[in-house]
């Protein structure tokens, strides 16, 4: 008869289990994609259509969708009851927290955002 996989852990050396156990619980706080996510959040597609006032087959569609906006993806996340993070990792860096995108962060501390360089009349604003 075959091992479990609990068997096979539990033969590994005392001192990697530590290792092990972290990893595991990493692995285990991911999900595979925002069909998951739904999922666990105990909701059903009716339910984040009528949240984000669009039709179910919307939201199969973008639970497929590979690439996408960041605020389609951020409205699903809101819908299913979460919040989004925007994180990025720099080698030899401490992760840093993206708040706002393009131009619409606000001022911090009273200081105005950056100027754009001359050679635009206008700044572009992009949506999504």
């Amino acid at each position: 008869m075959g091992r479990s996989l609990s068997d096979i852990i539990d033969s590994l050396p005392a001192e990697e289990q530590p290792a092990i156990d972290a990893r595991y619980q990493e692995i285990k706080q991911e999900v595979e994609g925002l069909r998951e996510l739904r999922q666990i959040a105990g909701k059903a597609q009716a339910d984040i259509a009528s949240a984000l006032n669009i039709k179910q087959p919307s939201i199969s569609q973008i639970e497929r969708q590979t690439d996408m906006y960041l605020s389609t993806l951020r409205s699903y996340v809101e819908a299913v009851g979460g919040e989004l993070e925007l994180t990025v990792r720099l080698p030899k860096r401490p992760a840093l927290r993206i708040h706002h995108l393009g131009d619409s962060a606000p001022t911090i501390a009273g200081k105005a955002p950056a100027q754009r360089k001359s050679g635009t009349s206008s700044p572009r604003r992009r949506h999504g």
